[in-house]
């Protein structure tokens, strides 16, 4: 982590994952460190979370994926880290049931399509 390059998030996550391969030195062991955090991908799952919470919290993530650039770009500091957003604009949101049905219903094609560090992981997979 002390040397992580400065660059944006994904060069500084993929540097931690080549360290934590080097580090375990097994070829099959493929690091995925979650930009910023599993509630990334439920930025990604707006609307479907709209249809178990209500549209106008789908209206507010859309927006914030909107200025990040993306959902793995949603600011990642102490107070306003995807789950601290959620939690603030829905106090009855429950992370481990909420995210992750809107997350199935979103469905993985379509997360892929709006998260490229997971979907280049996903991809190593193959390989």
């Amino acid at each position: 982590m002390a040397d992580r390059p400065s660059g944006d998030v994904y060069q500084r996550v993929e540097h931690v994952e080549r360290a934590l391969a080097a580090a375990f030195g097994d070829r099959r062991l493929r690091p995925n460190l979650v930009l910023h955090e599993l509630e990334a991908w439920v930025f990604a799952a707006a609307d479907e979370l709209g249809v178990l919470l209500g549209d106008e919290l789908a209206a507010l993530l859309r927006r914030d994926v909107l200025t990040a650039g993306g959902p793995e770009m949603v600011d990642d500091r102490p107070e306003t880290a995807p789950s601290k957003r959620l939690l603030a604009y829905c106090p009855t949101y429950l992370k481990t049931s909420d995210g992750p049905l809107a997350i199935a219903e979103l469905g993985i094609g379509k997360l892929r399509a709006q998260c490229p560090h997971l979907d280049a992981w996903l991809r190593t997979l193959a390989e």
